[in-house]
């Protein structure tokens, strides 16, 4: 049986370099269908690759609260919020909470622009205390961060991003200057470093006040909607603290038995799970779209697998009168499709991930093309699939013909 097999493979390699140019223009459609596979999950794999570092920075025993309204209530003018009261509550009604982070951004416009002389840019600015560097992950290059008596004397002063400090020409080192948010000074009291672009959005364009200095700039004619984050002492106690928080918000916004919740609590896991899903199925959508090329070049091998057989009938009908058996001939022509499929697998797998890198490298800030274990078993897996379907009727074909038949034809 071994060498049948290795006889079957001489001979199907024999045909496909007797028919080079025949074979490529056969292989062309797995070629592309297994390339454009390849491209698109590579690309939709780099960006959910990124994300997911992205909110590692939250860690495994964080939980986050922020205010939601459904699309009726929208519809209907009502908003839903997470006020300071809400926050109060949790700090002393929760037990195992680490540490517990509120941020709020500005009511007003004017409080999204950073004036410093003549130089005036808009930016993300938010109020939040000493514990939002954790979740943040935002790293020191000038100064300091917020303190909790920054927090607690209201002091005006400021943290700021690269992008902030380039825009309003601020000196390298620009602790200890002045700027303008709104209608009062705050002292900038640290630089972070630089993080750069994701996704095309900067990540150093912001700055970050005290929690209770932004609620005084923001005043007091609107209750602010705040986000909370908060970290745990034991994880195991993450399920408990999420039950306990959720039971506290819906008696606190006086919610029904029966009605959904006016706020959500999630962890970062959750986060995370929410966004692959997405992904995921984003995935598996592109993926059987762009796989109809595959299907078309397994039609297109199928049917020049079919012409090889009519060209070779001379020649099958004298291998059988000289004793072939019906097995090796059906084995000769399967492996020829094997490999025809196997030859264009790989080039497309190959050739499907310079394309994601290029497509990756042509948007900019997007994050590079990343190619998964499963995605290369798959694609190697499906030409064979493809080889094998459609190399079994040529294949059979020839292995029925008759032998007599065979030698008369012309």
């Amino acid at each position: 049986m071994f060498f049948d097999m290795m006889e079957s493979l001489k001979s199907a390699l024999h045909s496909i370099r007797a028919h080079g140019f025949r074979s490529f223009l056969t292989t062309l459609g797995i070629i592309i269908g297994v390339a454009a596979v390849i491209a698109t999950v590579s690309i939709i794999q780099g960006l959910q690759y990124t994300v997911n570092q992205q909110f590692e920075g939250l860690g495994t025993n964080s939980l986050s609260v922020q205010s939601y309204t459904s699309l009726q209530d929208r519809l209907q003018g009502h908003l839903s919020r997470v006020t300071p009261n809400d926050l109060e509550l949790i700090s002393t009604r929760v037990e195992g909470i680490a540490s517990i982070t509120p941020i709020i951004s500005p009511n007003s416009g004017t409080l999204n622009q950073v004036r410093y002389g003549s130089q005036v840019t808009g930016t993300q600015i938010t109020g939040s205390t000493y514990t939002y560097q954790d979740v943040g992950r935002i790293y020191m290059k000038y100064g300091r961060f917020l303190s909790d008596t920054d927090n607690t004397t209201r002091r005006r002063v400021v943290v700021i991003g690269e992008n902030v400090r380039q825009n309003l020409s601020l000196p390298e080192n620009p602790v200890g200057q002045f700027v303008r948010i709104g209608d009062e000074w705050v002292k900038i009291i640290g630089l972070s470093e630089e993080r750069g672009q994701i996704f095309g959005q900067n990540q150093d364009n912001y700055a970050i006040l005290p929690y209770s200095t932004m609620r005084t700039l923001s005043g007091n004619q609107r209750i602010p909607d705040i986000f909370i984050q908060m970290t745990f002492t034991d994880i195991n106690m993450m399920e408990a603290i999420r039950d306990r928080v959720t039971l506290l918000l819906r008696n606190a916004h006086g919610i029904k038995e029966g009605k959904d919740d006016d706020f959500r609590v999630q962890t970062s896991d959750q986060l995370t799970s929410t966004f692959n899903n997405i992904l995921t199925t984003v995935t598996i959508v592109m993926g059987g779209i762009v796989s109809i090329s595959l299907l078309v070049g397994g039609i297109g091998i199928m049917n020049i697998m079919l012409v090889s057989v009519t060209e070779r009938t001379r020649e099958i009908g004298i291998c059988k009168a000289i004793g072939a058996k019906r097995h090796q001939i059906l084995m000769q022509f399967l492996f020829e499709s094997l490999l025809l499929c196997l030859l264009g697998g790989f080039v497309g797998l190959v050739l499907g991930y310079g394309l994601g890198l290029a497509a990756s490298a042509a948007i900019p800030n997007f994050p590079t093309a990343v190619v998964p274990v499963w995605a290369i078993l798959l694609a190697v897996g499906f030409s064979v699939f493809v080889g094998l379907v459609f190399g079994i009727m040529p294949a059979a074909k020839a292995a029925n013909l008759d032998p007599i038949e065979a030698l008369r034809y012309e």
